[in-house]
């Protein structure tokens, strides 16, 4: 794993050699996790988590460009289960938090709304790589008025990114790396970008479950709003 992050970062350190503007992100993510063939998520599922990291934008033109950078954002999903007429007691709440290094590159279309090249609205597409590095699963439980807690780590294959196969899976363990699809839109207010994006992933979450395209169950779909403050550009 170590390996891959020092690829990771030494491609967006290569990536980001001529970039004309580098700013820093942080946001709210809203996470789930697909639970059927098709696709569908449940909202009562959503867990809100984070997403912090730097971003770079090349300056190609005013209607034009390319980002790239490297988050570090949170996936997952929660459910809560209540066996009672209140939700005061008799329940039991789970989270599910794992977190990645996600390096995205993006094509950035923009709308200007002034002529100073700095106020404009703009839309976003391009694909992902993640790899998973943290996470925490978390039990909380009420029954007749006592209430238990436990967490635990978040355990991650020891895969090799080079070979088809998924090394080292197990039914307690999820895929080290995630992969998939952004697409985002936002308003860029000179000293400020605002934005929101929604992730799509390719992957499924499993490690045990090797074939990507079979459907859609068991996937990340994460949708996040993040202020960029610029803090460089030439």
């Amino acid at each position: 794993m170590k390996k891959v992050l020092v690829v990771m970062i030494a491609v967006a350190a290569g990536l980001t050699a001529g970039a004309q503007t580098f700013y820093v992100q942080g946001g709210a993510n809203f996470a789930n996790i697909t639970k059927d063939k098709n696709g569908n998520t449940s909202d009562k599922n959503t867990l809100v988590t984070f997403n912090a990291g730097g971003m770079v934008r090349f300056g190609l033109s005013k209607v034009f460009d390319l980002e790239t950078g490297l988050l570090f954002t949170g996936r997952g999903a929660k459910a809560d289960t209540y066996f009672g007429s209140t939700e005061d007691d008799n329940y039991i709440k789970t989270k599910f938090n794992p977190y990645y290094i996600e390096l995205p590159v993006n094509a950035v279309v923009k709308f200007p709304i002034e002529t100073d090249g700095k106020t404009n609205i703009f839309v976003s597409a391009g694909p992902y790589i993640a790899v998973g590095v943290a996470g925490k699963s978390k039990v909380e439980s009420r029954f007749l008025g006592i209430t238990s807690s436990s967490s635990s780590d978040i355990k991650f294959n020891d895969d090799d990114p080079t070979t088809s196969e998924q090394e080292d899976a197990a039914y307690n363990r999820i895929k080290r790396f995630d992969y998939g699809a952004n697409f985002g839109a936002g308003v860029e207010l000179g000293s400020v970008i605002i934005k929101a994006n929604y992730g799509l992933g390719l992957a499924k979450i499993n490690s045990t479950q090797t074939n990507n395209s079979d459907n859609d169950k068991n996937k990340y779909r994460t949708f996040s709003v993040s202020l960029g403050i610029p803090i460089g550009g030439r």
